[in-house]
Order: structure tokens, then sequence, then C-alpha cells
């Protein structure tokens, strides 16, 4: 009995987990279509197509587009077959099969082919002089010793040169790309208009270049480093092999004229697109954007093949898509393997920074999208993350409606395709529940901007205009979502280490992001951090300045000096682009994505960083404090030591927009800098310092301030940034001038040309540690037409002598006087009759007797009005106002007041009765 039992139960866990995998994997779509084409449109299609060209003035204006683009190199063709051919990059000569590299640029082609092969790509480094000359002006049949003869951009004129391959970036592929694309626009055409020119013309160009690929091997890297992993048959990066696409869409065209004149050349096409894709599946990068790009040119790949009976291998046109779906290899993950590694399910946070982050998202559900209309078969189900991946973009919004930029991002706004993609989905498979979500989320998010009117905009001269999605149509009956559903006033995603606090919206509004570097395009920035004030983003993030392998990106806008952070003996650093160095998170208010029930006047986060280079420990507080409809301000601590102790210097970096940057006293007098030699390579640092220039600086140990002005046109207010800054003994102050800004791509309401002008930095340096010697910081932004609220700031010391404890005391032109309290390890502070041990807290005293206490991460808050204790530590709001009571504490609490007892279970925020 016992042994059946036990068979029995085996044999159910076996069958339980048979049914979990089944669930794991994507079904593939059923009924594919057999004939050609099938990409974009069936025979069965046509004859609508025709109709709607007759009488849709937009697709006649698209067809005679790809006419005017096309049709006088049909016509040459006509003449002289060999005019277009023979502007491909080939090995047109030498006919070289094996193609070398060294690290990321070509080195040297050998062996020979019965035919002539197509060239690689010149090197994975874009930057180059030479530009990409026009079709009339290229070589025919160039392959020539001394190279390839391109325009040199970098000289008056731009005169034809021969140059080194090596040197010539993305040129090769582009002439190449641009050929192949005016095949493709030719095979349509002859689809749909039955000229056999155009035939000819594209399958010219067509076997000519695949005959070519069909015998060029993988290119080897002579180095055996990390591009062998990377490389495919035309580009040194896989994900950049979109010519496939191109190749893909004219086979699909141009098939049946290939079944009736050279059919006979059909295997060698198949097996070459075949060996092609197999190399994409082997090369690449799983574990981000890459893996999605991958599969995107698999599918068009996979798509034009046969069926996996057809070939001896049996890897046809199902092994493909059901590979790129679920299975696994060791640089091409399924999809579902894929978006279990990138995407946090908790939150929809995609593993990159924001700007890729977005991208992956907008390209996933562009992908569900067409899946769908592809194969009618909806994979959304197998994919519940991508809801919440939608709905969290709006979490990377400041108050003027663009996203933080961290990392390899630029400001922008978050798009709507991602969210209208979700709406077609929906309506395509009747889902009024995710249709209603996301018809809400885009009313909400494009009122008022460009996407709003549902206006089609003119289409370009291009194939795929025909067939894309027709103008979305809402459905009257969902309305405007509610904002408290997509943004909160503090958002934290572990993944990417990046938490941000925010209140308001528009020019009155306040932000603060921070981030470290952990996941995808990420910068070695230690803990950083971006400021919102006045309707700017003013204390931005540069960008990426570059590409990703010229030096100014590896050695300045990647690095430490470029951010507004804090770096460590001059020397701190770690691996850029894909990192691993994240900040814990110690303490934050309101909790993440909490939406309501909290006092909504002040956030706060604490996060803790282990700078790997110099192994240092770095903590930063940062809080918004608001103080009425359109002022508040923020407070900002960053505490840093090495471990080892032997502390050199701290340099804390502050980056703002604005044409000029002061330096001030506290009394608001220019300070006297002096031109300075600190701050540079020399020493030992990091080439970064070098990057920047005219250097000032002066020693002192009083408070001092740094102003920044966007001046504006007259008839506008001015906006500003304040930075005031606490003094200490050992402290020396600089103003610099750093490389553009490069994250702002396009005006931006900004009065200057933000990426060509210097971006204004400000610089302390505290010799020794900046631990018990921090950088304590309060920012105000504020408008000409306002001025400030802030009328005075002074520091104060704990009366208990506690060595890591900052003291703030800000008054207020309104009256307001606040009262700011940090204190490491819980040690208590004491301070005209107020004491705390929390890591942050804040008493504010309005002019009218009003009150607001708060307690971050403590136990003991008194005053001489109240008591605040808890037995565990947390967080503790007690407003009074009007002379009522708000509380909200998320941890059990006693309060005395009038010498009264009173306890309170954790709860939102609510009236209690204290009298």
């Amino acid at each position: 009995m016992i042994n059946k039992l036990s068979i029995f139960l085996v044999f159910a866990l076996f069958n339980s987990m048979l049914i979990a995998q089944t669930l794991d994997k994507i079904p593939m779509p059923t009924n594919l279509e057999q004939g050609y084409p099938r990409l974009y449109i069936t025979q069965e299609g046509k004859k609508d197509l025709e109709k709607t060209i007759k009488k849709e003035s937009w697709a006649k204006d698209v067809l005679q587009g790809i006419h005017n683009r096309i049709d006088t190199y049909v016509v040459r063709h006509v003449e002289d077959p060999e005019w277009m051919v023979s502007r491909l990059q080939m090995h047109w000569k030498t006919k070289a099969t094996n193609i070398y590299v060294n690290g990321i640029n070509y080195s040297h082609a050998d062996g020979e082919a019965p035919v002539p092969t197509v060239r690689f790509v010149g090197s994975r480094d874009y930057t180059t002089p030479y530009g990409t000359p026009k079709l009339e002006d290229i070589v025919p049949y160039m392959d020539d010793p001394r190279g390839l003869y391109y325009p040199n951009r970098s000289k008056e004129g731009n005169p034809f040169e021969w140059v080194d391959p090596s040197k010539t970036g993305r040129v090769i592929y582009n002439i190449n790309e641009k050929i192949i694309e005016l095949a493709r626009d030719a095979s349509f055409t002859y689809w749909l208009e039955n000229d056999e020119r155009f035939a000819k013309f594209s399958y010219d160009i067509f076997h000519t270049y695949m005959e070519g690929m069909s015998y060029r091997s993988e290119p080897i890297d002579l180095m055996n480093g990390h591009i062998q992993t990377l490389v495919g048959f035309a580009n040194f990066q896989v994900i950049h092999e979109h010519v496939l696409i191109d190749i893909a869409e004219l086979y699909d065209f141009l098939h049946p004229y290939i079944e009736a004149n050279h059919a006979e050349d059909i295997v060698m096409y198949d097996k070459t697109i075949k060996r092609w894709t197999d190399q994409i599946i082997k090369n690449g990068v799983p574990q981000n954007n890459w893996n999605l790009h991958q599969a995107k040119i698999i599918l068009k790949a996979a798509m034009v093949l046969q069926n996996n009976k057809n070939y001896e291998d049996g890897k046809g046109r199902e092994y493909y898509i059901d590979y790129i779906l679920n299975e696994t290899s060791a640089r091409q993950w399924s999809l579902t393997k894929f978006m279990d590694f990138g995407y946090d399910e908790n939150n929809g946070v995609w593993a990159e920074c924001p700007g890729y982050s977005q991208g992956v998202t907008k390209d996933l559900t562009a992908f569900i999208k067409d899946f769908d209309n592809t194969f009618d078969h909806n994979i959304l189900p197998y994919m519940p993350v991508m809801e919440k991946a939608v709905k969290m973009l709006p979490q990377y919004l400041f108050p003027n409606g663009e996203t933080v930029a961290f990392g390899d991002s630029n400001y922008a706004g978050i798009g709507s395709e991602a969210i209208t993609n979700m709406v077609r989905v929906a309506q395509k498979n009747k889902d009024e529940v995710l249709e209603k979500e996301f018809t809400g989320m885009y009313r909400l998010f494009t009122e008022g901007t460009k996407d709003s009117d549902g206006k089609r905009r003119k289409p370009k001269a291009d194939i795929s205009s025909f067939f894309a999605s027709k103008p979305l149509e809402f459905n009257p009956k969902y309305e405007k979502g509610d904002i408290n559903d997509y943004m909160t006033q503090t958002f934290y995603a572990p993944n990417v280490s990046w938490h941000v606090q925010r209140m308001g919206a528009g020019k009155n509004g306040m932000m603060a992001s921070l981030n470290a570097s952990l996941g995808n395009h990420m910068h070695a920035n230690g803990i950083n951090m971006e400021l919102y004030g006045k309707g700017f983003v003013q204390g931005a993030d540069p960008g990426k300045g570059a590409g990703y392998l010229q030096p100014i990106y590896l050695e300045f806008y990647s690095q430490f000096p470029a951010h507004n952070t804090v770096m460590v003996d001059g020397v701190s650093s770690y691996t850029e682009m894909f990192s691993n160095h994240a900040f814990d998170l110690m303490g934050e208010y309101p909790k993440s994505e909490k939406k309501s029930g909290y006092y909504s006047d002040i956030t706060y986060s604490d996060v803790y960083f282990l700078e790997p280079e110099t192994r240092s420990d770095q903590n930063r507080i940062v809080s918004t404090v608001k103080t009425g409809e359109a002022t508040g301000y923020y407070i900002d601590i960053f505490r840093s030591k090495k471990q080892r102790k032997g502390d050199k210097f701290h340099d804390y970096f502050y980056h703002n927009l604005g044409q000029t940057m002061e330096v001030l006293d506290a009394s608001g007098q220019p300070l006297n800098l002096a031109p300075t030699e600190e701050m540079a390579f020399a020493g030992g640092y990091l080439y970064a310092f070098d990057y920047q220039w005219d250097k000032k600086s002066i020693k002192t140990n009083k408070d001092y301030q740094a102003q920044w002005k966007i001046d504006r046109p007259e008839g506008e207010e001015d906006v500003f940034m304040n930075l005031w800054m606490m003094g200490s003994e050992n402290r020396e102050i600089f103003s610099l001038k750093s490389p553009p800004n490069k994250a702002f791509k396009g005006n931006h309401g900004m009065p200057y040309e933000v990426d060509k002008k210097p971006y204004l930095t400000f610089a302390a340096r505290q010799y020794g540690e900046a631990w018990e010697h921090p950088f304590v910081s309060v920012y105000e932004p504020f408008t000409s037409t306002e001025g400030k609220s802030i009328s005075s700031i002074k520091g104060f010391k704990d009366e208990n002598d506690g060595t890591e404890f900052v003291g703030l005391h800000v008054m207020n032109k309104s009256g307001r006087e606040d009262f700011v309290f940090s204190s490491k390890n819980q040690k208590m502070a004491t301070y005209k009759g107020v004491s705390t041990n929390a890591d942050y807290a804040l008493v504010g005293n309005e002019k009218n007797g009003d009150i607001v206490l708060f307690m971050g991460n403590g136990n003991h808050l008194e005053t001489n009005e109240f008591k605040i204790n808890t037995s565990t530590l947390g967080n503790v709001v007690l407003e009074k106002k009007a002379g009522q009571f708000m509380l909200h504490n998320e941890v059990p609490v006693i309060i005395t007041y009038n010498k009264k007892v009173y306890e309170f279970e954790a709860s939102d925020s609510r009236i209690v009765n204290l009298k």
C-alpha cells in the first residue's frame, strides 16, 4: 500500500510539473499562411489594397512617393543593369570569404569564393569623419588595395579620399542597406503593378547580394574577445542586422517571381537566411534590450521561410518562431525568460535606464500587437507583467511631463505608443476591462498634446505605411483615468536602484530623483540626484554625451564628476553600462506607491551606498518640504567616509541649468574665487577632471551659496536655483565649467542652447572624511516674479555633542520656522527643547500656531509641547492645523500631550482627538 501511494504521489508531482511547464510555454500560432507574400499582406488582400490606393489620397501619395524614389533607378537598370548592382559594397575582385576583425575594427579578409562576396562594416564605433556618398558618386565595382573612396567630412569641400575600411564606421553597411531598401521597394511595386522592370531591378540586386552572402563565413576576432560573441554577417552587432529585415520583406514580395523564373536558387536563398538567423541566435546579449531586437529580426526572417517539414534539418518557420517565444540558448533567451529577468513583477520596471526601459516596453507591446495581427494569436495573457510595465511609465515623469534621464537617457515625454498598443490588443480581443484601463490612461496623459487629436499624420512613402494600423478610435464611454493610479508621491524600483519623491504638477511641482548604478546603460555615478524647479529639470543628468566607445563618454559623461554626487579621493569609479552597484533604501516617506492616507507636504528618502573603488560608506538623505502653494525647498545631507580611513578628500558635485552661476557668501555677496590647478588628472586622479575647465576656488569654513539663473527673454520671468551649503573646517569650494548637457534634444523651452553651452558646475571639497563633516545643502528653486521664500538658513549643533549630527534652522518669509534634525545610529540629539533620535526629523512652526512634527525612522521625538514614542523604529507625522490634529503613524505610537498619554495603532492619516 505504501509503495502504491508513493508511486501515485510521484506520478502526481510529475504531472503537475508538466502542467506548470505547459503554462509557461507560449502556444504557437496555427494555420500559418503558406503562400507569398505573407509578412504584410497575402495575395488575397491585393484587391483590397488596390481599392484603398484608388480611393484614398494618402495611399496614392505613399505609392507615388515610392515611385519617386525608385523609378529613375529602375528605368536606368533596363539600359544599364550594372549601374546599381556595381555600387554594392562587395569584394568584387578578391571574392573574400573570411572576415577578420581587431576588436571593434575591421582588420582584413581572405579566402576566395567563386562569386563576389558582401563586405563587412568598418567599425563598431560609428564615429568617423567619412560620410556616406551619394549613389552616383560611388566608384563602381570598388575593390582596391588602397581601400575605399569616400568623402572626408572633416575637410573643407568634403573631398573624396582612399581610406582603410576600419576608419569608415558604418558607411559600408549604410550603402548596402540603402540599395537593398530600393530593391525591396521595387519588389513590392512589381507585386502590386506586375511591371517586370521592377522585378528585374530587385532580383539582380537581391541575387548578387544573397549569393555573395552565401559564401561568407562568421567574422573572426583576432583578439578572441567579447566582440566574437556579438558579430553578425554584415555588422559588428547582431542587433544591427536590420538589413536582414529588408531582405525578408524583399524576398516575400519577390518570391512568386523567383519561383517562376529562378526556382533553382530558392534553396540557396533559404539556406543563407537560415545561416544568418542562426548567427543572430548564436551571438548577442540576452539580458537586455538586445534580446528583443534580435527576436524582431529573427521573426521577420523566419516568416519568409517554408515549414519545418520542407528542410532536412527540420528548421523552418515554426522552429524559429517557437525559438524566440519559448527556447533559450546562451545568447538568445525565450521571451518568458527575458521578461522574467528584466521586469520587476511587483512594479513593472524594466532593468535598464529610463530611455531604454521605455523602449523595451514600447517594442514588446508592439510585438504583441503585431504578432496578434499577423497570426490572429494573442500572447498578452502569457506576458502578464506587461500591463504593469505600461502603467508604471508615468512614474518616470517630472512635474513638467519630462522623464527622469539617468544613465544613457534623454529628457522627453513617455510617448503614447505603448498605451495605444494595449488599447488595440484589447479592442481586437474584445477585452473591455483592458480597453477601459488603457483608454483612460491614454486620455489622461495625451490631453493637450500633439497625440491627443487622434488625427492621422501624413504617412511616410514606405511600404509599411499601407499596412500600418488604421487610426485608433477610442470608445467614448471610457473616461479619463485618475492620475493617482499612475503617479505616486514616492516610487522605488530596486531592480534599477532608483527612488523618486514628487509633489504636485506643473511649474510649482517638486521632485527629487535618486539613482545608483544597477542594470543596463547605467553610469558610474554613486548616489546621483536630479532636481526639478519652477518648470525645469534644473539639476539635470548630463546624458551620454557621445557614442559609447568615444573617450568623452568613457572618461567623462559616464563618470562621477559629470553627475550630482560625491566622489572619494578623486578616483571613485566602476564599470559603466551594465553595472551592479545599487544603493540600499534605508528609509522613505511615504511608502513607495502609497496613493492616499499620508501627510503630503514632506517626503524623504535615506539611502546607503558602498563606493567600491575606495571602499567608502556613503549615505544620502534627501527631503522635499512644501511650505506653500508655490513655495518649497529640498534638503540634501550627504555623508561619506572611507571604511579603512586615510581619507584624502571627498568632492560634492552639483550641475544646474542656466547661463550664469554665482558663488556667494551666506549674506549673498560674491566670493572672490581664484583660478586653481586643483581638480585635475595630474596627481593620479580620474581623467574626467581634465574635461572640466575655467576652474576657480576658495577655501572657507563659513556657510556659502551658489545661484544659477536661467535668463529668459524680456517679458518672461527668469528662473533660479539657489543652493545654500553649511560651511565646515577644511572645506574648499569650486566653480567649474563642464562639457554641455546632452540629455536635452531640442529646445525644451530653454532660452539658450543647452547642448552646446558649458554645463555650469559647483563643487565642494572636504579634506579628510565627510561623515562627521558632511555636505549639508538646502536647494530652493524660485522665479524673478516670486523671489525666494526662505529668508535665512543656519546650522546648529547637538547640545549632547553628537559628532554625526546635522541640524538646520530654516526661516521662511511667511514666518514659518523649520528645525531639521538628522542623527545616525539612533543617537539622541537635543536643541532648544527638542530632542529626537530619528535619522531625519523636522519640526515646523507656522506663524498662526499650526505645527507639524515629522519623525523619519526614529522612536522618539519630543518638543516642549509633545512627546512621540514608538517601540520600534518608524515614521510618524503629527500635524496640528486650525486646532485639529492629523496623525499618520506607520508603527504603533504613544503621544504625550498636555500631560495626557494617548496610544494609537499603526494607521493611515486621520483626525485624532488630543486635548
